[in-house]
């Protein structure tokens, strides 16, 4: 399997040497593979986030409105006369 070849099983020094360096540069592919993946989720989760934030702030600000109606209705009925 590339980039878990055992290399010290060559015998001549440039073989051993192309295979390190082939194991090294699978390496490398699945680091930046890896790292690109984990930016790009990254970055959903950061979008995903804000969405979220926005949609909190316009439910707070729709429960402070409905909050003052409320408390507006409320003190207009407590200022109605009362009758028999």
């Amino acid at each position: 399997m590339r980039g878990l070849e055992v290399c010290t099983a060559e015998k001549q020094m440039d073989r051993r040497t192309g295979c390190l360096q082939t194991n090294d540069e699978f390496l490398q592919g699945v680091i930046e593979r890896n790292a690109r993946d984990a930016r790009q989720r990254l970055d959903a989760a950061i979008k995903e986030l804000s969405a979220a934030r926005i949609e909190i702030n316009a439910l707070k600000a729709a429960l402070a409105a409905t909050t003052a109606r409320l408390d507006k209705l409320e003190k207009a009925k407590a200022d109605q006369p009362r009758t028999k």
